[in-house]
Formats: C-alpha cells, structure tokens, sequence
C-alpha cells in the first residue's frame, strides 16, 4: 500500500471501512450513496461536496472519524482498534498480557517482530494519511463553499489542521521522522517524492500547523451559546491545540531526540541523517516546552472552564474522603463532560452491548487481559503519601501479619463485621483490581458496596488463575503449584479497571482521552524539573496528588532530596504519571522518551494472596476456599487476614528480559519498525535502526 495512494485521487470515495464506525462529534455522517440526499452517482466529487455547506461540515466531521482511538474494540476497523493487535501499555512494566491471540503476544513478547509485520500503529494501515489527504483537500476547497462565514471557515479550517497534526504526532511518537504531505495531491502528477523528514523538520511542521490553528479555535465547548454547547465536545479546540503542542515540544525535547548521540550506534542511515534525533542536545528544545506549557496555563487563567475534577464538585458530590477521591478521578477522565478532558475521540459502538468487541466484552471473558504487574503496584503510595517498597515495608510489618494492611486497613467490630479503610493512593484502586475491592462502586453517591473481589488463591473471582492444586503422587497430598494462566482475568493476581467499569457505564458510549489537564500539569512539571526550576515542578505535581488527598511529594519523599536532585525528582514524575495517566500510552511513552531500556529488560511479577484462617488452635493457616456460598451463608465473617507473596511471571517470559539494556537488540525497540514494503518502494523512505 504506497503512502501515496492515501493522498492521491480525484475523486472522494466516501465509503472508507472505520469511518462507517467511528464518529468525532455528534453531527450525523453519512457516507456512499447516503451522503447527499440526491447521490447523483456511485461517488461524490469535491465539487459536489463543497457546493454545498451541509456536506461541507459533514465531510470535516467524516475526518474526526479517522483519528486515532487507543482501546481495542473492533477488528474490522483500522488497524490499532483490532484486540488482535494490541496496547502499548503492555510493552511497559506496568502490564502484562495474558491472551495468545494477539501481536503483542506472539511478536513482541517473543522478540521476533520485523520489518514484514505490522507493529502496534501502523504506519500504512491505521487512517493516518486517509486522514492528511481529506484534511488538505478540505483546507484547499472550503473556500468555495457559500454560506459559511468566514470566521466559521477559519475555524473549521484549524480544525482540520489540528486533524492533520495528531495524526502525525501518532506516528511521530513511535517512529520518529515521517515524509511531509502539505498539500492535497491530484493524482494525476507524472512522479511522487516523499522523503523522510529529520525529527526537526517534522517537529516544525506539526507545531506550525497547531500555531496557525490555535487563534481560530474556540478555547472550549462551554455551553456558553448554541454552537459552542457540549453536543460539539470531541471537536478540536484552542486548548487541545495548545496541549498537543506542549507533548510535542516535550517529546522533542526528551533524551530520545534531544541527545549529544543517537539512541542506537550512530553508524545507520537514519541517525546519520538526524531523522531519528535531532543530532544534537539542545537545552533550548526544554525551553519551548516550557514555553508551550506556560502559554496554555496562562490562558487557562484567563478563560478558565477546564479544571481537574474534585470530590466536593458539584458534577462529582462527594465528600473529601477515599471514596470520594476515587469518584473525581474517575469522573476526571470517563465523563463526556468531564472539564478535565482537553481532546477526546469516540466510537459509536456502544460500551458492553453484547454482540460487539467492545472494551467490556473482551476484559470480560479473558481477551483483554491487560494485567497490572507487582512492579506497577509498587508505583502507587500509601494513603499517606509516603513511598511504597515491599522489602521495608514487609520488614515492618505493612504487608503481611497481624498489621498487615497492603491494600486495606481492617478492624473487625462486633458480631465479626469488618470494616475497610483503603491505605493506599485513591488512584490504585481505579487502575488496579486488587484482593478486597467491592465489585460495586455507585457512580451517583460514590459509595462502594457489594461482595468484595476474592483475588485469593481458591476465592471466588481468582480461582486457580495463578496457583493451581495438584496432588502429589507420593505423598498424595493436595500441592498448589504455579500455573498462571493464559485468557484470564487475574494471572497477576491483579485485574484491570482503568476503562472497565461496571454496571454505571454499561451501555453508554465510550470516548478515549487524547489529552487531559492532569497530563498538563505533569508535563508542565517535567519541563520545569528539566529547566532548573525544581520547587516549581514539585508545585505542580502536587496539584495532582491533591486531587486525590495525597500529601506534597518532597515531604513525603525526603530522602531523595527532591528539592535540590533534579534526577530523582524527573523519575518521580515518570511514577506519578504513570500512576495519574494508567492505560493511556503515556507510560510507554515515558519509556521511549527516556530510553529507559532497563523498564524492557527487567523480569515482572505478579502477586500471590492466601486467605488466613484460625484453625482449632488459634492458629492462622491458609484457606484456599471462597468466601462467598457457603461460608458466607453460614455466616462466617468476611476474611480480613491475608498473606501476600510475589513471583515471577512465566507465561509468557519477554525474550528481551535479561538482556544488556545497552545492547543493540534492546535498543532497537525504542522505535517501531516502517513496513519494508513502503522502504523499498523507494519514494524516500529509510528504515529505523535494527530493522
């Protein structure tokens, strides 16, 4: 499939395959023979389009179709959307994937993924330049159309430009340098060149498009008039456009790019030719990021609207308690109509219907099983605000034993009721399925009720996911071995929750969230760490943390001198985004960005949990049964002594674990591979480092 026939045409055919699914906004799309009302044929030509400004706006809103959707929801549709495929997040540390079926699985995993394969984003087959190539041919035909004012076609103009640059942020992020497409192709020209452009080229040409776009754009759907009402949510805007824009210039800035020498040997083609760094480090590059974030926060303060959500919102009407907090963060990204969410896509297939590939579907029956490891569990601090580390805290006693409290602090009242105080960060709870967890949460009152979840080994949700019993010929004695099973929701003795919600979003449209305020605030933090202004950074993360009743990071971290280590407090930041931005490709980016090899290569683990019980003597022994049915209905007390042990994963090992993380084969991985079809095609295209 060359980039160019993408591009090249002149004629529109509308009947694109995702664009059927997909929609941007809320304006009705209509594509084919339905487009127009009087179709005058099998195909609608641009002038056909923009003779009319209803088919005008409605072929802008047909591109919202085709940006990028990052959870896994249908296989017939573009490329990364296919649960075939996969998440980056399960690249990272924080997940492992259970489910044999996918390319995450049998490519990455097993290390063998090359340049004949499709890696996570394709480069060829994920809309990208269907997208550019309808982008352009409205930007150069909309002027033809009467009707619209002028300011309205500005406006839909820099929407199409902002169109234009997140689609190639989306390949940028993963493959660095990419051909520039700034115009609209005819079809009909003799030859077509599209050399790959140097990281700063590609760089300038994203953030000149945003800059164009950003004075055309309404700041936010507010509601404040008819066309600016919350029906338009999902639609570009001046603080999209503004945020996009900082993420750019941070991953421009990032050690990837912004390096004394290219991320693999310095001797292949691509860094040669600075189209996978810049070719230099440049302290300058932190600057403009730091720029782009002061830019958006100051006409946040002007115009305000956007804000992070919090328990005592009216919106959120909570009390500022662990519940509550739970209920903001969720509220903050899972909402339509949530003021912390900068840009959105959606899709038009109904969350958790039956029948449908839908998010909930697929984690439900095992296919999506985007596991949290114990290395992300780790990530998250107690309640308190203080550092989380197993090896200290199992020697105090927090993890295990009668004050054992890993993820719950239990006080048994009278008649055996328990009661449960969460004593860990709010945020784990909504990113992290863990032992105790009520299966229900009420979306309206924020209260949590129901049976709690049994991720112990034998309890009811668990089962024998992770452990499995097995008799001992010779002793013939039952044994619990460990198996760790493949299309299960609980192989880390962890399940998923980030995007998987019970029954308070089942049924209601899904949007995934591009950009979101709380991302700003920690990019604003990275580029103040990385421009000297420490006390600065750690300001704007505890923003964040306080939204979920967490403490300051420097005082609750002081023996890593946050206040004058400019290296522990940037690794501090990458923990709370990963702990604030879960399942949201921002931690795998943090990865790449950072050349953090050593998150690729070291081993995983998960979490094996075994309900204590008194036996006869009063002794406390392992129980490997469910409490609820019968013990439950006999009226034993719910179970709230545990004992905790870790393990490595097994199933399935990644071939990278172990390795030199300086070496060339780990290094590689920093960068998708381009189709080797599209290289040899020869319109300019030259191949990633070790592929």
């Amino acid at each position: 499939m060359k980039i160019y026939q993408h591009i090249t045409s002149g004629v529109i055919t509308m009947a694109m395959g995702g664009a059927l699914l997909i929609s941007g906004c809320t304006d009705e799309i209509k594509f084919g023979d339905a487009f127009i009302e009087k179709s005058p044929g099998g195909t609608v030509t641009i002038d056909t389009v923009f003779n009319n400004p209803e088919y005008a706006k409605q072929f802008l809103t047909g591109i919202y179709a085709l940006q990028y959707y990052g959870l896994p929801y249908n296989q017939s549709v573009n490329h990364s959307a296919s649960p075939y495929v996969g998440k980056l997040d399960a690249l990272t540390d924080a997940y492992q994937l259970h489910w044999n079926s996918n390319t995450v699985y049998n490519s990455f995993y097993s290390g063998t993924l090359n340049a004949n394969e499709q890696p996570l984003i394709s480069y060829s087959n994920d809309y990208v330049w269907e997208a550019v190539r309808q982008a352009w041919i409205f930007i150069e035909n909309i002027e033809k159309v009467e009707g619209i004012s002028a300011a309205e076609k500005n406006n839909m103009i820099a929407q199409a430009k902002c169109l234009i640059a997140a689609r190639y942020f989306d390949l940028f992020s993963v493959y660095g340098g990419l051909p520039i497409v700034d115009h609209a192709f005819s079809g009909t020209e003799s030859s077509y060149s599209f050399p790959r452009a140097t990281v700063e080229e590609t760089v300038n040409f994203m953030v000149n498009l945003l800059d164009e776009a950003i004075p055309d754009l309404r700041w936010a759907y507010n509601g404040n008039t008819s066309d600016t009402d919350d029906t338009n949510t999902g639609r570009w805007t001046a603080a999209g456009a503004m945020a996009l824009k900082a993420k750019i210039l941070l991953f421009s800035a990032s050690p990837l790019y912004n390096a004394d020498q290219g991320y693999y040997d310095g001797t292949t083609e691509a860094e040669k030719q600075h189209l996978v760094w810049h070719g230099n480090y440049d302290a300058q590059r932190w600057q403009k990021a730091l720029q782009a974030c002061k830019d958006f926060f100051n006409r946040l303060s002007t115009d305000g609207f956007y804000k992070l959500m919090e328990p005592t919102d009216p919106e959120v009407n909570c009390k500022n308690d662990a519940n509550g907090y739970r209920q903001a963060y969720r509220y903050g990204y899972i909402r339509q109509g949530s003021k912390e969410v900068l840009h959105s896509t959606r899709v038009a297939t109904v969350y958790g219907t039956q029948g449908t590939y839908a998010w909930w579907n697929w984690v439900g029956n095992g296919r999506h099983s985007y596991l949290p490891t114990l290395e992300y569990m780790e990530m998250f601090p107690w309640s308190d605000g203080a550092p989380f580390n197993w090896e200290k805290d199992a020697a105090a006693g927090r993890i295990n034993g009668d004050k054992g409290r890993l993820f719950y602090q239990n006080k048994v009242g009278r008649g055996g009721a328990v009661s449960k105080t969460p004593s860990r960060d709010p945020r784990l709870y909504e990113n992290i399925l863990v032992n105790g967890t009520t299966e229900q949460f009420d979306w309206n009152k924020g209260v949590p009720s129901g049976n709690a979840y049994e991720l112990w080994v034998g309890g009811y949700h668990e089962n024998w996911d992770v452990l499995g019993p097995q008799k001992n010929a010779e002793t013939g004695l039952t044994e619990y071995i460990l198996q760790e099973k493949l299309f299960s929701k609980y192989s880390t003795g962890m399940g998923v929750i980030k995007y998987y919600l019970g029954e308070e979003y089942h049924r209601k449209f899904m949007h995934w969230v591009y950009l979101s305020l709380d991302e700003m605030y920690l990019m604003y933090a990275e580029a103040l760490a990385q421009t000297g202004d420490l006390a600065g950074a750690i300001a704007q993360v505890d923003i964040v943390r306080a939204r979920v009743g967490l403490p300051g990071l420097a005082a609750k971290n002081a023996a890593l001198n946050l206040t004058s280590n400019k290296d522990n407090l940037i690794n501090e930041i990458l923990r709370e985004r990963a702990c604030e931005l879960g399942m949201s490709n921002n931690h795998y980016y943090d990865m790449i960005r950072y050349k953090r090899t050593d998150w690729i290569v070291k081993p995983l683990h998960g979490l094996i949990t075994y309900r204590l019980m008194q036996n006869s003597k009063g002794e406390w022994v392992r129980n490997y049964e469910p409490w609820m049915g019968t013990h439950k209905d006999n009226g034993i007390a719910e179970p709230y002594r545990f004992e905790y042990e870790t393990f490595q994963l097994m199933n399935r090992e990644r071939q990278q674990w172990g390795k030199d993380p300086n070496s060339p084969e780990i290094k590689k991985w920093l960068l998708f591979p381009f189709p080797v079809t599209e290289v040899n095609k020869g319109y300019g295209l030259i191949q990633n480092p070790g592929w």
